[in-house]
């Protein structure tokens, strides 16, 4: 009996030698006194929170002509860290405008006040439940940040996120808020021949089943925060700004001048943009450029 025991043993062993390294890896539980900031990872069939080591150095003094935008986000953050109802927000219109910007600024703003910041891709927003059951009871207050949300034509996966958005959003918990950005306010590419069973009632319009159902992803955002293209002069105050922010590190003495002006201008033009992310990038190589000179 011993030994057929023993030989039991041994195999039980050996099987199990070959199926660990398959399995996950115990994850320890966040503390979240010390960590502001996980992503949610998607591990086989579910997933977990892994912490992220972020930066602060973005501040709500750097996002330059969009204080409409920086108000009222902010306000809606502070009545959430306050225990005061707020809503999830949607962040839409152009690229590199401040957008996620604009939602990490507030973190490093409020994160002694106990914001948290928890990233989950697009593709993952379906495992909305089971984040929010870890983070439920726990003190701190966490944004559920979903950069890029936006769908494909055709793709109908949608259909499951206002499904998904629904259960999870109306009914979690008082410390949790979901703020999304997009290039789309409807998230939902419309066709035009979803306008063309558009109905006249008495005189009023009456949009399609088609474009209503694809408008009512959107209206899962109680608060809808538009940012547009940069004018010429809200451009150059930005590369003004991140000059001056990067000089200043660097030790470096400048000063604004119409050539700079063109160049800056010449930057934008030659990448077909004019936002704050290519003001940043322009400044960053100026700043860069200087240096070099007065290094030879």
């Amino acid at each position: 009996m011993d030994s057929r025991l023993n030989a039991f043993l041994e195999r039980a062993d050996a099987v199990l030698a070959r199926i660990e390294p398959l399995l996950p890896a115990p994850r320890q539980a966040i503390d979240w006194t010390h960590c502001l900031a996980a992503r949610w990872q998607r591990e086989g069939r579910s997933g977990f929170l892994l912490p992220l080591q972020v930066s602060l150095d973005t501040r709500l003094s750097d996002l330059i002509g969009v204080d409409r935008q920086l108000e009222q986000l902010g306000r809606n953050t502070r009545q959430f860290l306050d225990g005061m109802p707020a809503n999830h927000a949607l962040l839409w219109g152009s690229r590199g405008t401040g957008k996620s910007s604009l939602v990490r600024a507030l973190l490093s703003e409020h994160a002694k006040s106990g914001l948290r910041l928890i990233e989950i891709e697009r593709d993952h927003l379906a495992d909305l439940p089971r984040v929010v059951e870890q983070i439920a009871k726990l003190p701190q207050r966490f944004v559920l940040f979903c950069d890029d949300l936006s769908f494909e034509s055709g793709e109908g996966d949608y259909r499951v996120l206002k499904s998904v958005l629904d259960g999870s959003l109306e009914q979690a918990p008082d410390n949790v808020l979901l703020y999304a950005t997009s290039n789309r306010r409807h998230l939902v590419p419309e066709k035009e021949s979803d306008n063309e069973n558009w109905k006249r009632v008495d005189g009023e319009l009456h949009p399609s089943e088609a474009v209503e159902d694809k408008i009512a992803l959107s209206d899962r955002f109680g608060l809808w925060l538009s940012f547009y293209p940069f004018t010429q002069e809200h451009f150059l105050n930005v590369v003004e700004h991140w000059i001056g922010q990067l000089a200043d590190k660097a030790g470096l003495e400048w000063q604004r001048d119409e050539e700079l002006d063109i160049l800056a201008v010449r930057w934008a033009t030659g990448r077909g943009n004019r936002n704050g992310r290519c003001a940043y990038q322009f400044a960053r190589y100026w700043v860069g450029l200087k240096l070099l000179e007065h290094k030879a």
